[in-house]
C-alpha cells in the first residue's frame, strides 16, 4: 500500500471523527435548548399558579397559560403543555442542522425533553 493511499485513509478517518464531534455538539445543543425550555415553562406554570393561590384564587389554567406563553417566546423550540391532577407537564422538541453529517444525508439532529411542575394546591 502506498503512502498516499494511507494518508488518504487517515484524512478520511479524521474528517469522520471531526464530523461526529461537531454534529454531536449540535445534538447536545438541541437537547440543552429543549431541556431549558421545558424546565422554564414548568417553572413559569408553578410561579403563576402560586401567585394566584396567594391571592386566594385557585386557577390552574393560569399556570398552563404561563407555560404556553413561555414556550411561545422560546426560539427554536416547539412543545405542548398538559394539566392533569394539578401537575403541569411540558414536553418540548428542538433540532439543529448538521454540518458534516449532511454529506451522508442526515440534515438535522433532533432532541426532546419534558418537565413537570406541581401547582400549589389549596386546603
Amino acid at each position: 500500500m502506498s503512502v498516499s493511499v494511507l494518508i488518504l485513509l487517515w484524512v478520511g478517518a479524521l474528517i469522520l471523527v471531526a464530523g461526529l464531534v461537531v454534529d454531536g455538539g449540535q445534538k447536545v445543543t438541541a437537547a440543552r435548548r429543549a431541556e431549558s425550555a421545558a424546565a422554564g415553562a414548568a417553572r413559569a406554570a408553578a410561579d403563576a399558579g402560586g401567585t394566584y393561590r396567594l391571592a386566594g384564587r385557585n386557577d390552574p389554567g393560569a399556570g398552563m397559560a404561563a407555560a404556553q406563553t413561555y414556550l411561545a417566546a422560546f426560539d427554536g423550540v416547539t412543545g405542548h403543555v398538559t394539566l392533569s391532577g394539578g401537575i403541569v407537564r411540558v414536553t418540548t422538541k428542538s433540532s439543529n442542522p448538521t454540518i458534516f453529517l449532511s454529506v451522508i444525508g442526515v440534515g438535522e439532529v433532533h432532541a426532546s425533553a419534558s418537565a413537570e411542575a406541581d401547582l400549589v394546591r389549596g386546603p
